[in-house]
C-alpha cells in the first residue's frame, strides 16, 4: 500500500469507528490489539497486517473489502 492508502484507510476506520461510536479502548479490546495500535493505524502511520484488519473488519461486522471503500 503507498502511504496516501494508509492515511486513508485509517481514516476510513475511525469513520466506522466513530459511526458505532467506539472508543479506540473498545476497538482495542474487541480485537486484541493496543490503543497505541489502534491510534497509529487510525492516523496512517502504520502498516497494519491483513490479519489486523480482518479483526478490525469483523469488529465492525463487515467485510473486509468494505474498509477499502474510502468514499464517507
Amino acid at each position: 500500500m503507498w502511504k496516501d492508502d494508509f492515511l486513508k484507510l485509517g481514516h476510513k476506520i475511525k469513520f466506522e469507528r466513530t459511526r458505532r461510536k467506539m472508543s479506540q479502548l473498545a476497538l482495542a479490546l474487541k480485537t486484541g490489539l493496543t490503543t497505541r495500535s489502534v491510534s497509529r493505524i487510525e492516523c496512517g502511520t502504520n502498516d497494519p497486517r491483513y490479519s489486523t484488519l480482518m479483526r478490525i473488519a469483523q469488529a465492525f461486522d463487515m467485510e473486509l473489502s468494505d474498509l477499502f471503500n474510502f468514499r464517507l
